[in-house]
């Protein structure tokens, strides 16, 4: 990208935040103090934020205030002391939850399926199991992850994607809960307002009684490979083995895409780490910053 496209890309994303600021998201960090017309901006902090992770890929919060300090103090003259923007960022926790939020709800792709959804959880990993965690405890706990097989502290990113052929699923919903929450639990908690869905998940979603009520009151179907039945008799395994393989590895084939949208947060915007957060609200900024981040290139 030349240097002239990426000015036009930072108007852009300017003037888009400062669009939804007088739409929603000035009522969600209003100040009511003799400093609450600042005259470096929450518009700006949010750009600056956005742009230099979205095109620049730098992740933490000190090389994106090196980054604005060195190339953008002629677009932003009135920019702060790191300090200050640092404060100024955590502050923003709340907008970047909501600008997340509007930002995949306003620009669904039209060729998504809004009847069929994935869904999966990936480890926001705040320290090691083996430290003792002292961070957002408010939103944080001990979780273990089965996918690499440690113990963390931190919390978990459910998502429940619109399914999208041949492309990743569009996330629906993105909602963080403590690591030692069940995704099944966590499921269950927000399934009941969904109505005329079909699912796609991991074997952990599967509870047949659940899923049965439902089908009834929600018109709601589950799709999880076929767990093996403890103590089943060998000569049952044997003859439901080839439709057993064949059905999990279809179900698989269906929702590996949600697994590859978490790769792709990861690798656009290394979401997974957040190590060197120090608050909750740091935390918060932290992740839904990053999805505002990777996302907000729908919007151009």
């Amino acid at each position: 990208m030349t240097t002239t496209d990426k000015k036009f890309k930072l108007v852009q994303i300017y003037f888009y935040i400062c669009n939804r600021f007088e739409i929603e998201l000035k009522y969600v960090c209003e100040r009511f103090s003799n400093n609450h017309e600042p005259e470096f901006t929450d518009q700006e902090v949010i750009t600056i934020y956005l742009y230099v992770m979205h095109l620049e890929s730098r992740f933490r919060v000190k090389h994106i205030y090196e980054f604005a300090c060195e190339y953008l103090r002629d677009w932003f003259p009135k920019l702060p002391s790191y300090e200050a923007f640092t404060t100024r960022i955590n502050r923003l926790c709340e907008v970047f939850r909501v600008l997340s939020e509007t930002i995949l709800a306003e620009f669904i792709p039209e060729d998504c399926n809004q009847d069929i959804s994935l869904i999966d959880s990936m480890p926001v990993i705040t320290c090691s199991a083996k430290r003792k965690a002292k961070v957002a405890l408010e939103i944080t706990d001990k979780g273990y992850c089965s996918t690499k097989s440690i113990y963390y502290y931190g919390c978990k990113l459910n998502a429940i994607g619109f399914y999208h052929k041949k492309h990743l699923p569009h996330p629906e919903q993105l909602i963080l809960a403590k690591a030692s929450v069940n995704d099944i639990t966590f499921l269950k908690s927000i399934a009941s307002i969904i109505e005329d869905r079909t699912f796609f998940g991991d074997k952990i979603y599967g509870h047949a009684e659940y899923w049965n009520q439902m089908e009834k009151t929600n018109n709601c179907t589950m799709f999880t490979p076929i767990k093996d039945i403890k103590g089943e008799a060998e000569v049952l395994r044997q003859r439901d083995y080839a439709y057993n393989k064949l059905f999990s590895k279809a179900v698989s084939a269906i929702r590996e895409p949600i697994e590859s949208l978490f790769n792709w947060l990861i690798e656009k915007t290394d979401i997974q780490k957040a190590s060197k957060v120090r608050s909750t609200k740091g935390l918060l900024t932290y992740v839904f910053g990053r999805i505002s981040a990777a996302y907000i290139f729908l919007i151009f």
